[in-house]
């Protein structure tokens, strides 16, 4: 049971969520029928209530807003039956039922999934077909570079504003294909381009997803070229940044600092590393800041950008891990950055300087860890023959806070 079910008065009612697609009554299975039959009170959004016929005599009532202070206490110990649309653990309601109350308590009765219904009528496999749900997230967390995705929206706005984003991100011929009102009686479908979208957008109803094929097809898993970015020169290059998001380590659902952002590289890349990844990029100067966002919108990725460290790093959300790119000489930056980090966090820094250097030396004498240094070099032309030139080297700590 979750810290709120522990935390507050016994409970012992049971949840019952029932999901209900486009089509009502008519496409629910005998069971989720037989349980709203019998429930005392249904809770749902007045679209999924409206949707309840007469053999429900049940107590309707609209989820107050707003919804998540309020579900701690909303029920009671009493039985109580919830009505969401599609699949409930499927970016709905059925999980955050079961994250507040815990599973014990919580009973699911799915109804087929809009992201199923949505990949059959485009004929494409579910397990090959990335979910994105933009009912809360920024819409340019839906931008790729190839692949293929269905997209829930938020309301009637959301494809063409997807289809704008991906236009100006040089992706217009991506397609797009808008499905609404999946499985009911209203169902319709439009397909275009994304420059059909952001130049001619069709009336929609707020009920729908998005099928798109991205275009063109330019996936890089990391370690993406230079010139991918954005950037005035002040990034972490190619090579290094590979050796670097090694010795980050990225796992799911983990947050980065990157101090020092720069052009936002290191946070951009880690935050397409794995499934949940996710950073906040700190930038002293605010035209590398304002380049940062177009990189993160260019690559759909959930970077927040703030100010320069460390005076802009309380208030931030709690960082598993820390990358220090620049400013590492900066008195007390390093310190900070130290000090925000939990016990088990991982601290990577990069140093270019002798500055730094000595900084960082300090650091390691004190802390432990590993330090590494990284010398590259790049062929080209010297005179009619080819040669080395050298890039600068890069000296890298990196270390586990005890």
């Amino acid at each position: 049971m979750s810290a709120c079910a522990k935390n507050g008065p016994p409970v012992t009612g049971t949840i019952t969520v029932v999901g209900i697609g486009a089509d009502g009554m008519a496409g629910l299975s005998r069971t989720s029928r037989e349980e709203l039959a019998r429930a005392t009170v249904v809770y749902g959004s007045p679209r999924q209530l409206d949707l309840l016929d007469d053999s429900v005599t049940s107590d309707r009532r609209e989820w107050p807003s707003p919804m998540l202070p309020a579900l701690p206490t909303l029920f009671g110990d009493a039985d109580v039956h919830v009505v969401a649309s599609g699949d409930p653990l499927l970016h709905g309601i059925g999980a955050t039922l079961i994250r507040v109350f815990g599973a014990q308590r919580v009973r699911v009765l799915p109804h087929v999934s809009s992201v199923t219904l949505a990949c059959s009528r485009m004929g494409w496999t579910v397990p090959d077909t990335e979910v994105i749900s933009l009912v809360t997230a920024a819409p340019h967390t839906a931008v790729r570079r190839g692949g293929r995705a269905i997209v829930l929206s938020r309301d009637a706005q959301t494809p063409a504003t997807l289809a704008r984003l991906l236009n100006e991100s040089g992706r217009g011929d991506s397609e797009l294909t808008v499905l609404e009102q999946l499985g009911g009686p209203g169902e319709r479908r439009h397909d275009g381009t994304a420059w059909d979208w952001a130049t001619s957008p069709v009336d929609v109803d707020d009920l729908n997803v998005v099928a798109v094929a991205y275009l063109p097809d330019e996936r890089r898993a990391q370690a993406l070229p230079d010139e991918a970015f954005a950037h005035d020169g002040q990034l972490t290059k190619q090579s290094i940044r590979a050796v670097t998001l090694a010795a980050l380590g990225p796992r799911p659902g983990e947050l980065l600092w990157d101090v020092g952002s720069g052009s936002g590289s290191i946070a951009i890349e880690w935050s397409r590393s794995a499934p949940g990844c996710s950073a906040v990029a700190f930038e002293r100067d605010e035209q590398r800041r304002d380049r940062i966002l177009v990189n993160v919108k260019a690559f759909g990725v959930r970077v927040e950008v703030r100010g320069g460290a460390p005076e802009s790093l309380d208030g931030a959300p709690e960082p598993a891990v820390i990358f220090v790119g620049g400013g590492v000489a900066q008195p007390g930056l390093l310190q900070a950055c130290f000090d925000r980090l939990p016990s088990g966090g991982r601290l990577v820094v990069n140093a270019v300087t002798l500055e730094s250097e000595s900084v960082v030396a300090q650091w390691y004498s004190k802390e432990g860890g590993e330090v590494r240094r990284y010398q590259h070099y790049r062929g080209g032309a010297v005179g009619g023959f080819t040669g080395w030139r050298p890039a600068l080297p890069v000296t890298q700590w990196a270390v586990v806070k005890r």
